[in-house]
């Protein structure tokens, strides 16, 4: 059985996702490695742990939210598809079953928001995790924020939290935003359709997708 830990010490998936994020640093994205790959994990993971799913397809969604972003290695364009084609021969050669397998990339291939959709919950947990990481340290360049706004809402925002309530059926993500910086209204300027995909992902867990900004409930 190949586990999370097998994947986080294998070199081959390293040197992808290194070079996944220098690719979207050349190209003036915000942070794409390990830090990224570890919080996608890590949530996609609690919300299925949260949720009643057993412990080996919690350990899949780790893997997937892992291993989600290796195709911007390749390219930005379809990442989520050169990802998930990716993984599969990865995975492949370290023996990994193949019923798993073909659930990871899955969830690979269906997390963007342009191209994908939740069609099982390791990918619906992975799409709502990817998209929660909102965070300041994600910004690269703290000089230039004034120039994008990816850079200026990730920096702007204090605080963010992802809650899972079993028992109310709900996922919650609770985000601080410095309004000095930049407004509510350009976050959802460029959130707005993985807003929405991460209420389609809740929904198909059976659960509602709510978003709190600086004390409101706005989605």
């Amino acid at each position: 059985m190949v586990t999370f830990e097998d994947i986080k010490r294998n070199e081959d998936i390293k040197i992808y996702i290194e070079t996944g994020n220098n690719v979207m640093g050349e190209m003036k994205y915000t942070e794409h490695g390990y830090a990224h790959a570890g919080i996608a994990s890590s949530i996609a993971s609690s919300i299925l742990n949260s949720l009643g799913y057993d412990a080996r397809t919690c350990e899949l969604a780790s893997i997937a939210g892992y291993m989600h972003d290796i195709g911007n290695s390749i390219n930005r364009h379809d990442h989520a598809q050169s990802g998930a084609l990716m993984a599969f021969s990865l995975l492949n050669k370290l023996g990994m079953d193949q019923r798993e397998i073909a659930l990871i990339v899955t969830a690979i291939g269906h997390h963007d928001e342009g191209t994908g959709d939740p069609v099982n919950p390791i990918s619906a947990a992975l799409i709502i995790a990817d998209k929660s990481d909102v965070r300041r340290s994600r910004v690269r360049d703290k000089a230039d924020i004034a120039l994008d706004i990816h850079d200026r809402v990730n920096f702007a925002v204090t605080g963010s939290k992802l809650d899972v309530l079993p028992r109310e059926r709900i996922i919650r993500l609770t985000l601080s935003i410095d309004t000095k910086i930049c407004a509510v209204m350009d976050y959802f300027e460029i959130f707005l359709s993985r807003m929405l995909l991460c209420r389609k992902a809740a929904e198909y867990l059976g659960c509602r997708f709510t978003l709190d900004i600086n004390g409101t409930r706005l989605l």
